[in-house]
């Protein structure tokens, strides 16, 4: 990370070391949480005997039943995030911080992207006498850290957040036995999937793919016409058979995408829990998304992706699996909103629904046998952002 970015260490030599009980907090929902899986099992594995527990929001604490490395969770609605409603007061914060102290926690990892302060968790640790803390900070936190390191995104570079956070706990010494991401859904969520599959004879085979349509942010969202279009358009090519995925409130959506496509479907839109879900992209040959967290579950179980990728920010491109990611290029990319500030949605709507189609006939080709494939690299096809500064 170079000079500005070495580690600013105030803590005793080797204290990190002998840590045993951890706190990682990561407050954001299912796909950062997701993306923060390598970082967690590295600190999971670094030492002898450590116990790893989660502190993170409602959203995250549903998700973190999928990864690896994590002993404990704590749900923690903290009034410094979007998600948590107001008016709330400040009643819950003093019994989180009394929770905390009663762990007797002996270290704490905070996970933030780069545009978000990771002192208002350094303030509640500290309250909370956990001695060693440790995260990204673009001021100076004095003693609300006891360590850290220099925030340098996005002035100097922007990284995968992926990267990002294994590049936090590699200055405390930990670094994992692989950086791939690692979700594993429950025995019974893939003998459902196995079973709902099978009554459409698509277990074990390789003319269907995962099509994933939704996403929490208007502006991550691939027009539904364009989806249909494209999912005929590989009917047409190749009768490839589409498995359209989504929350009950998306059911609708994705009810009205089949209808526009006019071909063979299967429409399993709210009926799928997320190990669920996690367990259907286990078995799909690719999946076919928005920037959304089911296409980091993808990548967790080594599912190619082929990425819908709107421009809102350069960090969540599929993470170490063969991919492709599509986008047009706007003047205003990287604009890191919910919705589109410009309003013409161009970084999508500008991708032609018969390269979609056409990507996902590729990729599909090249990942035939996909036990045979290795990791494409930390974003996937290496070309997806190429000339996007």
């Amino acid at each position: 990370m170079g000079h500005q970015g070495a580690l600013r260490q105030r803590s005793r030599s080797g204290a990190w070391q002998a840590a045993r009980r951890i706190l990682c907090v990561r407050l954001d929902g299912l796909g950062d949480l997701v993306m923060t899986g390598p970082a967690i099992r590295a600190l999971a594995e670094s030492g002898a005997r450590r116990r790893i527990t989660l502190l993170t929001s409602k959203a995250g604490a549903r998700a973190a039943s999928l990864l690896p490395g994590i002993d404990e969770v704590i749900a923690y609605e903290a009034p410094w995030m979007k998600a948590t409603p107001a008016g709330r007061g400040s009643e819950p914060d003093g019994r989180m911080i009394s929770r905390l102290r009663a762990a007797t926690f002996d270290a704490a990892v905070i996970f933030t992207v780069y545009s978000q302060s990771p002192l208002p968790a350094a303030l509640l640790l500290h309250l909370a006498d956990v001695p060693l803390r440790l995260a990204f900070c673009r001021e100076n936190p004095y003693h609300l850290l006891s360590d850290w390191a220099e925030e340098t995104e996005p002035q100097e570079t922007i990284r995968h957040e992926v990267r990002r956070h294994l590049d936090l706990v590699a200055q405390v010494g930990a670094r994992p036995t692989d950086e791939r991401l690692r979700v594993e859904p429950r025995r019974q969520a893939r003998e459902k999937v196995v079973d709902l599959l099978g009554r459409h004879g698509l277990v074990g085979a390789r003319d269907w793919y995962a099509v994933h349509p939704g996403a929490s942010a208007a502006s991550r969202r691939y027009p539904p016409e364009s989806f249909a279009r494209a999912i005929s358009s590989l009917w047409r090519r190749q009768r490839l058979i589409p498995v359209l995925t989504g929350s009950g409130e998306e059911a609708a959506l994705t009810a009205a995408i089949v209808d526009a496509a006019g071909v063979p479907a299967v429409n399993l839109a709210g009926r799928l829990d997320l190990h669920e879900l996690t367990a259907l992209l286990e078995q799909a040959p690719l999946l076919l998304s928005n920037n959304t967290g089911p296409a980091h579950l993808a990548a967790g179980v080594g599912t190619p992706v082929v990425d819908l990728y709107a421009l809102t920010n350069p960090q969540h491109t599929p993470w170490q699996v063969p991919a492709r990611v599509l986008y047009r290029d706007v003047p205003c990319r990287f604009c890191y909103r919910s919705v589109c500030p410009q309003g013409h949605h161009a970084c999508l709507r500008g991708v032609p629904p018969d390269e979609v189609a056409e990507a996902v006939a590729e990729l599909l080709a090249r990942t035939e046998d996909r036990s045979a494939a290795a990791p494409a690299g930390e974003c996937g096809d290496r070309t997806a952002l190429a000339g996007v500064p």
